[in-house]
């Protein structure tokens, strides 16, 4: 078995001369650039440390992928100690009265974001198994969707096992727990076999850690260290940033990073070698952070170049180039420069309204649209506008955005989507479970900016897309309705 220096090593020999055919020997270094599954993050070390404060800087560095709830779990001295609630990161933590009980020397945790399926409690993560002395043995925390999860739940209920949840994420629970007799390492191995979708898993038991990721790391998970003794995964780079911690590389798919009683150190383990690659492409235009590093990749240099292709393959006379916060924004700054026209921050955000792509409630999502953002109205009356937003999903911010610009005497509106028309639902992650909440499953673009009202209107191309990122080794299912793992039927209990 590779420890893990020799996979690190590897994995940038591989990086430089197969994936995207680019020079990334500084992809060691710590990266430093400028949402919405769930975020998970876990730490390591083989002593004691702050694993209250550490867990919790972690977690709020990606509170922008969930803001329904939060949770913990710590190991100390052979125990593991829980806790979850509703609400954001500093509400959950400011609930704990004594802090020093979530002192160990390893943590799991959790911001969530419901994609479907059941918004109670008890679907709240990290998710944990007891033993028959109502100890907790097992605890984890997962991003993704399994689209076989129906099927596995109904097995494991026939052999007797109980669950407590809605969530797919139970599944992944309780399918390590049935096998960890095996030993912590095959138990993740049976549990990775059997299951399919989108995953990246972080958990402990009562005396380990491991972190593990889907055959196509469909979902984002990166490793980093604090020090020799001290590691940190988690979904996106800037939680290793704000723990002090310095990227060594990506979780790879298929692989299983662990501890071991009788070896220093994180091991590594690949269930399948030569696993194809395909990270979602949407954490990129909108998910992740833009000061994140995801395979390499800075997602604030993909958005600015993404607004500059989008101004070569359409472009337009106008007065000023306005980006729609947050995600639009670097997409803006692209457009100007590869165009001339001036960018405009003209666009005021509240910044105490979350964004309305994750506010589960259709009904919320079209009411928290005034509230979110507001137009400088000397900047824009008179003027003709470019809006660069990084998405078209539902239509309705769109929709409303563009009121907004009228009724404050705009004189033209042309639309950019820095991402491809989404016409087909994920069941991978991203809370489009329907093509009948697609606006472009269901108009052609002639009808979409019609309905929008505005002058023109036009959706980065694929060929740009896969341009910008640099290979075609990515899930592209939203905007082919061709995935990397079969789709299934949408489970009726999925969660993060």
């Amino acid at each position: 078995m590779k420890n893990l220096k020799q996979h690190r090593e590897d994995y940038l020999k591989q990086f430089q001369t197969e994936v995207y055919g680019r020079n990334l020997l500084k992809v060691e270094e710590p990266m430093d650039s400028p949402t919405e599954e769930c975020g998970i993050f876990g730490l390591y070390s083989d002593h004691d440390i702050d694993t209250f404060s550490l867990s919790q800087f972690g977690l709020f560095a990606l509170q922008h992928r969930g803001q329904e709830a939060c949770g913990i779990s710590v190991m100390k001295q052979g125990k593991i100690y829980n806790i979850k609630d509703e609400g954001l990161v500093l509400d959950v933590y400011k609930v704990i009265r004594e802090p020093e009980t979530f002192m160990g020397n390893s943590a799991i945790g959790h911001t969530r974001y419901t994609t479907a399926g059941d918004k109670k409690k008890y679907n709240f993560q990290p998710f944990f198994a007891k033993n028959e002395y109502d100890q907790i043995i097992l605890s984890i925390a997962h991003n993704g969707n399994l689209t076989n999860a129906h099927e596995l739940k109904k097995e494991l209920e026939e052999e007797g096992v109980v669950f407590k949840a809605t969530s797919d994420s139970e599944v992944i629970l309780r399918l390590i727990q049935k096998n960890l007799d095996l030993g912590l390492r095959a138990a993740i191995k049976a549990t990775m076999d059997k299951i399919e979708g989108s995953y990246s898993v972080v958990g402990m038991t009562r005396n380990k850690f491991f972190a593990f990721r889907d055959f196509h790391g469909i979902r984002p998970l990166v490793l980093g260290a604090i020090d020799e003794n001290t590691y940190v995964a988690a979904s996106e780079s800037v939680a290793l940033d704000a723990v002090g911690a310095q990227y060594v590389r990506d979780i790879l798919p298929g692989e299983i990073v662990f501890t071991n009683e009788n070896e220093p150190g994180l091991q590594s383990f690949l269930v399948r070698e030569n696993c194809e690659r395909r990270i979602c492409a949407f954490e990129y235009i909108y998910f992740a952070r833009p000061d994140s590093t995801l395979e390499g990749i800075n997602v604030h240099e993909v958005r600015e170049q993404s607004g500059g292709k989008i101004w070569e393959q359409a472009p337009v006379e106008a007065d000023i180039v306005i980006g729609v916060p947050d995600s639009g924004v670097p997409a803006a700054i692209g457009f100007s420069i590869a165009s001339g026209i001036p960018f405009r921050p003209v666009l005021i955000k509240n910044r105490y309204v979350g964004r309305s792509f994750i506010i589960p409630s259709q009904e919320m999502r079209e009411r928290i649209v005034n509230l979110k953002l507001n137009p400088i109205l000397s900047e824009i009356k008179g003027k003709k506008v470019v809006i660069i937003d990084d998405s078209i999903v539902r239509g309705t911010t769109s929709k409303r955005l563009v009121k907004i610009l009228k009724d404050a005497g705009v004189k033209e509106i042309h639309f950019r989507s820095v991402s491809p028309p989404i016409i087909a639902p994920c069941y991978l992650g991203i809370d489009t479970p329907s093509k009948d909440d697609l606006i472009s499953a269901n108009m052609n673009k002639e009808e979409l900016r019609d309905y929008l009202g505005v002058d023109s209107l036009e959706f980065l191309s694929m060929d740009n897309l896969i341009s910008i990122l640099g290979s075609d080794r990515h899930c592209f299912g939203c905007f082919t309705e061709k995935y990397p793992v079969p789709a299934g039927v949408h489970p009726e209990f999925v969660d993060e």
